[in-house]
């Protein structure tokens, strides 16, 4: 019985580390730090965003999968994080929980051929 008792206490251990990873985007949004700023760069691996305090490189590898990482020059985006931001010129957001658009950039523009 102790055996059994001691397995279920782990499994119930187990279950509750495996959803800490796991986070919402609405957990994302409502508890970690956030920053908005204009898309001024893309890359495969980072944007360049610049808001009023300066300019930002923010990686693309994001954790939340629901977050999206496909942006043009001009989108106004939130980016949730850390709170960590590596002083470099420009500074950079290297551990992103999720990005979000807040206003899209005019497509007309970016799309032209």
């Amino acid at each position: 019985m102790k055996k059994l008792m001691v397995f279920v206490m782990v499994l119930v251990c187990i279950f509750a580390l495996t959803g800490c990873n796991n986070r919402s985007m609405n957990y994302i949004i409502e508890n970690e730090a956030s920053m908005t700023g204009i898309v001024k760069d893309t890359g495969d691996n980072a944007i360049l965003i610049e808001n009023g305090d300066g300019e930002y490189w923010v990686s693309l590898n994001v954790e939340n999968k629901d977050s999206m990482t496909d942006f043009y020059v001009g989108d106004e985006v939130v980016v949730y994080f850390d709170g960590m931001v590596a002083e470099s010129y420009p500074m950079q957001i290297n551990t992103v929980y999720a990005i979000t658009l807040k206003t899209p950039a005019d497509r007309s523009v970016n799309n032209q051929s």
